[in-house]
């Protein structure tokens, strides 16, 4: 097929049913497209678009974000029990600090551990806090982590992205397909499925629709309904 590109800005001749959030940047207000409704979901499928990236943020408040992402991305040929294993120390991590989370696959090799929060901190104390996180595991663990992006360092590790959590930064949204071979799908799963490593290949854009019709709950059912925020005893101890 034809190459693909990646666009923030909504551009003109866009489906009237998308909708759009003004956003001032360098100067310069320019809109961006914000998904309401089923309407809105087809425009975008209309202008042939394959991967959704949204932000941390909702659009009543873009400058406090209310959910927050620790991107897994493996070195080459590194074992996907790895992965999941690093996932679920990740999950017991921020539960330890009152944080409950949430997983699914990228689409891609790896996993993403995400995190709903109240919408109080900035971007800045966001990033800082993911950060912390990233850096106590490389600490802890150097031979399996790495929270530096560049490829020499990923070397038969795991790479914990928290550059995510960053205005302006997004990362692909759940139950977004992939445009790669397999047509794979970024999809949420159990925690008990992350347990038991059940793989992210498998999952497809025509799989997902058949796994969702036979689930008998929604594994991420309480990310819009839990209140939790980072405590201030943590807020301390990432800005010591």
């Amino acid at each position: 097929g034809k190459p693909c590109f990646y666009q923030k800005h909504l551009g003109k001749g866009a489906p009237e049913a998308i909708g759009h959030v003004d956003i001032v940047e360098d100067g310069e207000t320019v809109a961006y497209p914000v998904i309401e409704d089923l309407a809105g979901l087809i425009g975008l499928v209309q202008m042939n678009v394959i991967e959704l990236h949204p932000s941390g943020a909702g659009v009543k408040k873009l400058d406090t974000p209310d959910r927050i992402t620790f991107d897994l991305d493996p070195d080459e040929g590194l074992a996907w029990p790895r992965v999941t294993e690093a996932a679920i120390e990740i999950r017991e991590a921020l539960l330890a600090i009152g944080l409950q989370s949430f997983a699914k696959t990228t689409g891609g090799k790896g996993l993403h551990v995400v995190v709903p929060l109240l919408p109080k901190l900035g971007w800045d104390e966001a990033k800082s806090f993911t950060k912390w996180v990233a850096d106590s595991f490389v600490a802890q663990f150097p031979e399996k982590f790495t929270a530096n992006q560049a490829k020499r360092a990923r070397r038969g590790r795991i790479y914990i992205d928290y550059l995510r959590n960053s205005r302006g930064a997004t990362a692909i949204g759940a139950y977004s397909p992939r445009a790669r071979p397999g047509a794979t799908v970024s999809t949420p799963l159990f925690w008990e499925e992350v347990e038991k490593g059940v793989r992210p290949e498998g999952f497809t854009v025509v799989t997902v629709p058949q796994r969702l019709a036979g689930l008998e709950a929604d594994p991420w059912a309480e990310i819009g309904k839990l209140r939790q925020s980072i405590s201030a005893a943590v807020r301390r101890q990432v800005r010591a």
